[in-house]
């Protein structure tokens, strides 16, 4: 079975590592689906796709499942969301999501989708984190050392501080 599971992975978290994890203990592959990836050097995006598919890619090298990090450009349409997804990954057989609206758009389309638990969400999440880069706080903890890598090589905390200025 080839499970899908998609996000913007805003960095790549320790929560995104583990429901990988997780999906690796029922699913023969993974596709990993990188949303919005056109969109980068704003505070809510501040990752290029390029940045992501490394961090994620490294981040899970050992994953026990075969796994394959693809962009999925948006479509500002929900209408046609899915069919759009479907047309940029290889075939899936189950997406794995937490996200209401990509469970609810999925089952329309009448795609089996499993809902995987949340790790420890007050912290494990792109906002959170995307916040103690931004203020200098201990955002290391909570990413894979291969993610951090990544961003330090990148200069990602001075993007973001640089980013999330005003210019009033």
């Amino acid at each position: 079975m080839r499970g899908l599971y998609i996000g913007r992975f805003q960095p790549f978290h320790n929560g995104h590592k583990a429901v990988a994890e997780y999906i690796a203990e029922e699913a023969d592959e993974l596709i990993v689906g990188i949303g919005s990836p056109q969109i980068s050097h704003e505070p809510l995006h501040p990752f290029t796709a390029g940045e992501r598919i490394l961090m994620i890619t490294q981040s899970l090298a050992d994953l026990k499942i075969p796994y394959y990090v693809l962009p999925v450009t948006d479509v500002y349409r929900n209408a046609i969301w899915v069919s759009h997804v479907i047309s940029m990954v290889p075939k899936f057989d189950v997406v794995y999501s937490s996200n209401p609206q990509v469970i609810r758009l999925f089952e329309e389309a009448g795609i089996e989708v499993h809902s995987p638990p949340m790790y420890d969400r007050d912290r494990l999440s792109g906002t959170a984190i995307r916040e103690l880069m931004k203020y200098g706080g201990n955002w290391e903890e909570l990413i894979p050392k291969e993610a951090a890598e990544v961003i330090r090589s990148i200069g990602g905390i001075r993007r973001i501080q640089q980013i999330s200025q005003s210019d009033e």
